[in-house]
This record gives structure tokens, C-alpha cells and sequence, in this order.
């Protein structure tokens, strides 16, 4: 009897994360503000040279505007969300063995006040972006 109860709360766990996660995401305005003022360029790669990344910005859990250099912008949409990117009091921290930041690379939301990793995501391919107008993101 208790293996039955297991086995039911296991599944209406496992449904109830499937249901939350997935194609249920929907931008905010202030996100879709934001890459308003960029244009995709149709330019996808794989990896980014660390040298080449200046600051990685979280628009929101799972939209990352990357600045490499100057005037280049990468977007990553992440397919998952990477709880707690965009909170003012976190950090985002990764590891590398190469000298790039590649898709599927883990990354680490870190609390700045505890040290402690809050959340963690895979990183997306990286979507060249170009600046619709002259003015600064």
C-alpha cells in the first residue's frame, strides 16, 4: 500500500513539473521594450571567445543580451528558465575548460550575499544582434 501512495505522489509530482516548464513562457513587455531595439541578424554560433565578452545581461530568467566587443550583441534564449538571473542581488558564474562559452554550458546563479548557487540553466545558442538605431541598450 504505501509503494501505490509513493508511486501516485511521484506521478502527480512529475506531471505537475512537466505542466511547469516548457512553451508556457511569455515575454514581458519591458523584455520585449528592451530587444526592440535590436534586430536578428539571422547569424547563429555555437561559441563565444571569453576575451570577446564583456558583460552578460539577463533580461529576464530566460533571455541573456551578450556584449562581445564593440557594438556586438549576441542574444541567448534559453529554453528553460534560469531561476533568479535577472535579480539585482544575484551573479552569474560558469566554468570552462575552453577558452569559449559554448551551448550547453551550465550556469550558476549565484546570491551575492550568501555565496549560495539560487538557480542554473544551460546556455543556448547565441543569436548575432545588430542595434536598430544608434542608441545605447
Amino acid at each position: 500500500m504505501f509503494g501505490k501512495v509513493t508511486t501516485a505522489f511521484g506521478a502527480a509530482a512529475l506531471l505537475a513539473a512537466c505542466t511547469t516548464t516548457g512553451s508556457n513562457y511569455v515575454m514581458s513587455d519591458e523584455v520585449a521594450a528592451k530587444l526592440a531595439k535590436f534586430e536578428k541578424t539571422g547569424d547563429v554560433t555555437n561559441c563565444l571567445s571569453l576575451r570577446s565578452i564583456d558583460q552578460i545581461k539577463p533580461l529576464d530568467d530566460r533571455n541573456f543580451l551578450i556584449e562581445a566587443g564593440v557594438n556586438d550583441y549576441y542574444l541567448a534564449e534559453l529554453s528553460s528558465s534560469c531561476t533568479g538571473a535577472d535579480r539585482s542581488f544575484n551573479r552569474l558564474q560558469y566554468k570552462t575548460s575552453l577558452s569559449s562559452l559554448c551551448r550547453n554550458e551550465i550556469i550558476s546563479v549565484v546570491d551575492n550575499s550568501t555565496g549560495f548557487t539560487v538557480g542554473s540553466c544551460g546556455m543556448s545558442d547565441f543569436q548575432k544582434l545588430e542595434m536598430v538605431d544608434a542608441a545605447a541598450p
